[in-house]
């Protein structure tokens, strides 16, 4: 299976994670999320350490709550681009493919395209910004030749979206990013091929898949 096909088939069994990892985190304030025993939990799991860590993620979010939507996005992508250093699935996980929740992408340090973009759609999500707005783009890195995904935010349904990058830290439109040859996006509402225009051809709505259980599994247990 060539890897444009595979990621294609991930990001479908991705728009049913993704909406179970919504309603398991978005759905509540950032208090109901943050609580005592949630805290005691990533200690006991992660170590003390993972309290400091972790309570700078819950004070950036707590701090960017009412400040501009654009401020959100360079608040969000700064953050991840300097809390999380890449590193490749197996050297890290030691599997070749593993979706980190944000916790996990915090408290280890490291990550990959798929865990830079994830933290950020989830704080964007945590600070209020609308779902329809956001979505999870693969794309073609063309300087590298390889397979990426990046985080992509509509303004305006009809404009060209902004990019929320590892690779680059400035957020760019997406006609402004050539290095980048799109493939598809999605959100918890459907996929969308990638095309000449802003938005792309939806091709498929949310549908329920077992293959990412576990990932909405995780966020739940470290909430409890």
């Amino acid at each position: 299976m060539s890897s444009v096909v595979r990621l294609f088939w991930l990001g479908v069994l991705f728009v049913s994670c993704l909406l179970g990892l919504a309603r398991a985190t978005t759905d509540l304030s950032l208090s109901a999320v943050f609580t005592s025993v949630f805290y005691q939990n990533q200690s006991d799991t992660y170590g003390e350490r993972s309290r400091v860590i972790l309570s700078g993620w819950e004070s950036m979010l707590n701090e960017s709550l009412l400040i501009d939507e654009l401020e959100q996005l360079v608040r969000s992508n700064s953050y991840a681009n300097q809390q999380v250093q890449y590193a490749t699935d197996p050297n890290h996980w030691k599997v070749n493919d593993y979706w980190a929740t944000p916790v996990e992408s915090l408290v280890t340090g490291k990550g990959d395209c798929e865990d830079y973009a994830i933290l950020k759609y989830m704080s964007l999500r945590a600070m209020g910004v609308a779902e329809d707005k956001l979505r999870l783009m693969y794309v073609r890195a063309l300087d590298y030749d390889e397979p990426h995904m990046v985080l992509i935010y509509y303004e305006q349904p009809n404009e060209f979206p902004l990019v929320l990058d590892n690779l680059k830290s400035e957020i760019l439109p997406a006609n402004e990013r050539l290095d980048l040859k799109p493939i598809y996006s999605f959100n918890t509402q459907g996929l969308w091929l990638a095309k000449a225009t802003a938005q792309g051809n939806k091709i498929r709505d949310n549908s329920g898949s077992k293959s990412w259980e576990q990932m909405v599994q995780k966020i739940q247990q470290e909430r409890i």
